[in-house]
C-alpha cells in the first residue's frame, strides 16, 4: 500500500492508496484523513494518531511499502520525515525532488515557484482527463492552472480564497458579524439584511470572479477546454454554475499516487 500526505496551509490530508497488481494503485484512496497543519507537530504526534486511524481501517503498519509526501509547509517536512523513517522504516518520497521530480514541462518564467500542490492537480488532470484543461484548485487560496493538451503547464492565477476575502471583511471593519460560508437561499443579489447582503457579495461575488477568469482564461487557449474542479469548496460552487465540467475532490491526492508511481517506473 501507499501512503500519501499532501500538506497544505490549512490541512494536512493523508490517503492510503491500495496497489492495482500494475506497478500503480487504485483510485480513489481506500481512506483518506485530514488534520490541522501545525508545523510543530512533531513525527510522534502525527504516529497516535495516524496509526490508531490505521488500525480502525484494518491496516497494518506493515502494509505500507511506500510513502509519498508534498508540501507547501517547508517547517512540517522534517516531521513527516521521521513520521516515515520512525514508524515505518521508509524513506519518503518528496513530490518534485529526487525520483518524484516532475516530468511534465513547465512553461512559465520561474518554474521553481510552482508550489506542489499546484504541480499535482496539473500532473493528475492531464493524466486522468487530458486535452486542454482548466483546474481549479479551492483551498487557503484559489488556484487557476492551464494545461495544454500535452500535458504542459502554460500558467494560471491565484485569488484569495472566498474564506480569506470574509475573514478580511469581518477583520477589518467594526460592526459586520462572521457568517459561514454557504449558497444563498435566493439567486436574488438584493439583500434584505446585513447578513443576507454579506452572503450575496462575497458568494456571488466570488462566482462571479470565478467566472470571469474562466471565460477569459478559454479566450486566450483558444481550443476546446474542460474546467476541472477540486478542493473543499468545489462541490458548493458547483451548485451555483456551470463553468465546471468535472468535479474530482481527490484530485491533488490522487496526483500523489501518479507521482509515486512514475517515480518506480
Amino acid at each position: 500500500m501507499l501512503l500519501a500526505a499532501d500538506v497544505g496551509n490549512t490541512n494536512v490530508v493523508f490517503a492510503l492508496f491500495e496497489a492495482d497488481g500494475e506497478g500503480g494503485y487504485v483510485c480513489p484512496p481506500r481512506a483518506r484523513w485530514r488534520i490541522a497543519t501545525d508545523p510543530r507537530r512533531t513525527g510522534d504526534e502525527y504516529a497516535v494518531w495516524l496509526l490508531q486511524l490505521l488500525t480502525i481501517e484494518g491496516v497494518s503498519r506493515d502494509n505500507i511499502t511506500q510513502i509519498v509526501y508534498a508540501s507547501v509547509v517547508p517547517r512540517a517536512d522534517h516531521n513527516l520525515t521521521v513520521l516515515a523513517q520512525k514508524y515505518f522504516g521508509i524513506t519518503p518520497l518528496k513530490a518534485g525532488e529526487g525520483k518524484a521530480a516532475w516530468q511534465f514541462e513547465i512553461d512559465v518564467d520561474q518554474p521553481s515557484s510552482l508550489g506542489a500542490d499546484r504541480a499535482l492537480n496539473i500532473l493528475a488532470a492531464h493524466q486522468k482527463y487530458g486535452g486542454d484543461i482548466i483546474a481549479i484548485d479551492f483551498g487557503t487560496a484559489t488556484k487557476f492552472e492551464a494545461i495544454d493538451f500535452n500535458g504542459t503547464y502554460k500558467g494560471g492565477s491565484i485569488a484569495p480564497g472566498i474564506n480569506l476575502s470574509l475573514d478580511a471583511l469581518v477583520g477589518k471593519t467594526a460592526k459586520l458579524p462572521r457568517i459561514a460560508i454557504r449558497s444563498p437561499e435566493s439567486t436574488s443579489v438584493i439583500g434584505r439584511n446585513t447578513e443576507d447582503q454579506m452572503l450575496i457579495g462575497v458568494f456571488w461575488g466570488y462566482v462571479a470572479m470565478m467566472e470571469g477568469i474562466v471565460a477569459r482564461m478559454k479566450k486566450e487557449i483558444g481550443r476546446p477546454t474542460k474546467v476541472v474542479a477540486t478542493g473543499g469548496l468545489a462541490i458548493l460552487f458547483d451548485e451555483a454554475t456551470d463553468i465546471f465540467d468535472i468535479v474530482d475532490a481527490d484530485l491533488t491526492i490522487e496526483g500523489l499516487a501518479i507521482l509515486a508511481q512514475q517515480a518506480s517506473e
